[in-house]
């Protein structure tokens, strides 16, 4: 297991379709709205459609500053690379920190239900232990980190599976629902207006909590590097990520709100996908959402993963981290390291996490902490755009509006939000979400003082770039600041 400086990730190994799939995987419906739909309800009650809609406006402002920015630089680290390159060094490794920990805590936060759903499958009971869900969430992590460290292609087609399965029943039971009497209440178009909201601070909490559903759907930037034709692919995997996933989250948002009663929402928490299941077909239908509900989990464990592992990739090849970090395994092509080093800190985390309570309290913290640092590192990506095209946008009505006014609309939603609900968060995820972020200092610092090029950039500017050709591997010398197998700016 050993690397030279310039091997690289696996260039050309998923097509479109490939990272479409993963953009929607990465987002996990399932999962969103089993773990997310009680701490949504208890934030903004009837708001909930109407959160997620206002949320999207501006998501889809973010997916469109990631789909230029990947036009220009392919880089694994992605926002950790273009934020550096157009704002500042020290901004970018705060935006590459921020999704590193905001996935880092995800592993708990995903892993746990993995384990809770995987036992409720066999007794309702079991799903209550916390200690008994961590260690079979932990199995579920360790799996995915296999699979992950088996390279992109295995990892896709895992992916195949899981998320189909997960999708083809989310489908039909959005298909049932139109059949279902005996309904809570009747739908309202005013849950999807402003009336609801407890003022801009309730709509800012709602929103926060929304920006965790569609998070994941920028995986497929992580990727480019081994994405075929991904200066165009992983953009517009993305936007359709996203799209996807905003209907289904829609669909079943406002299900729940009209068959559920509140109380059955908040008495439920993490378990409200299986009760609207059992409502909408007793007898089979909760068994079926708690698998559709496993599997998305399970799935979106191993797209974290790749996010975590390739932006720790790219620091590490960047020297902004343990240069060990940037290690590719000679046969699967695949960042070892990093993949090892995460894979025992999250096991680490996962028995930690039993001193701080039951599923549902780690869950609520756990989401409005990553919120937070969501937030940050989409903002910041929302606002490189503007200043990498800063020369083209007057240059066409799309080019203003779809790579400059849109995406800075989205980039300062996401740092509203994050201001705003500040002052609704509880202590627990403040620290966790803030804290988290200020830890990134210590070596963002050090490597600043140990002199990495990361901080000496070449700036991004979409009229300067120039597509480089594929490098086939083998071609470069050892010292080449162009990777193995990888088409980059670098």
């Amino acid at each position: 297991m050993s690397n030279s400086r310039g091997r690289g990730l696996q260039a050309n190994a998923l097509s479109t379709f490939d990272t479409v799939v993963m953009a929607v995987a990465g987002s996990a419906p399932a999962y969103s709205l089993a773990a997310t739909t009680a701490v949504l309800v208890g934030a903004v009650g009837l708001a909930s459609p109407a959160a997620l809609l206002y949320c999207a406006i501006p998501m889809l402002g973010i997916a469109l500053a990631f789909s230029y920015l990947s036009r220009i630089d392919v880089n694994a680290g992605a926002s950790y690379s273009w934020v550096g390159r157009t704002l500042h060094p020290f901004l970018g490794f705060m935006s590459g920190w921020a999704l590193v920990i905001s996935a880092t805590i995800f592993m708990v936060a995903g892993s746990l239900p993995a384990g809770s759903m995987t036992l409720a499958l066999f007794d309702e009971n079991l799903a209550d232990n916390t200690a008994l869900s961590t260690v079979v969430g932990a199995a579920w992590f360790v799996l995915m980190l296999l699979v992950v460290l088996g390279g992109a292609r295995l990892t896709v087609r895992a992916q195949l599976v899981m998320s189909g399965i997960e999708l083809t029943v989310l489908a039909l039971f959005a298909v049932l629902a139109l059949f279902h009497t005996g309904n809570a209440r009747t739908f309202e178009w005013s849950w999807l207006g402003f009336s609801h909201f407890d003022g801009t601070a309730g709509f800012a909490s709602g929103a926060l909590i929304a920006a965790f559903y569609y998070w994941g759907w920028d995986v497929t930037s992580n990727l480019s590097e081994e994405t075929r034709d991904s200066r165009r692919t992983t953009g517009l995997a993305g936007l359709i990520g996203v799209g996807i996933v905003f209907l289904l989250f829609e669909v079943f948002t406002i299900t729940a709100n009209v068959i559920l009663s509140a109380q059955q929402i908040e008495d439920n928490n993490a378990n409200v996908l299986s009760v609207l299941g059992e409502e909408i077909w007793p007898g089979w239908g909760g068994k079926l959402l708690i698998v559709s509900v496993m599997l998305s989990t399970i799935a979106t464990l191993e797209t974290t993963l790749i996010q975590v592992t390739r932006s720790l990739f790219a620091m590490g090849r960047d020297r902004t981290m343990p240069s060990a970090l940037g290690r590719v395994h000679r046969r699967w092509n695949t960042p070892w390291v990093a993949i090892v080093v995460v894979g025992v800190v999250a096991l680490g985390m996962f028995i930690a996490s039993n001193a701080l309570g039951s599923v549902g309290d780690i869950l609520a913290d756990a989401i409005s902490a990553i919120g937070l640092q969501i937030a940050v590192y989409y903002g910041l990506a929302g606002l490189a755009v503007v200043v990498a095209y800063r020369k083209m946008l007057l240059k066409s009505a799309s080019n203003f509006i779809l790579g400059g006014l849109w995406p800075l609309f989205g980039a300062l939603f996401m740092f509203w939000i994050f201001f705003e609900s500040l002052g609704q968060l509880s202590t627990t995820a403040i620290v966790i979400g803030i804290g988290g972020l200020a830890v990134g200092l210590i070596p963002m610092l050090w490597y600043w003082r140990q002199g990495s090029d990361y901080y000496r950039p070449a700036r991004l500017d979409a009229t300067r770039t120039v597509a480089a050709d594929y490098v086939p591997t083998g071609a470069t010398l050892p010292d080449s600041p162009v990777h193995e197998g990888l088409s980059t700016d670098f």
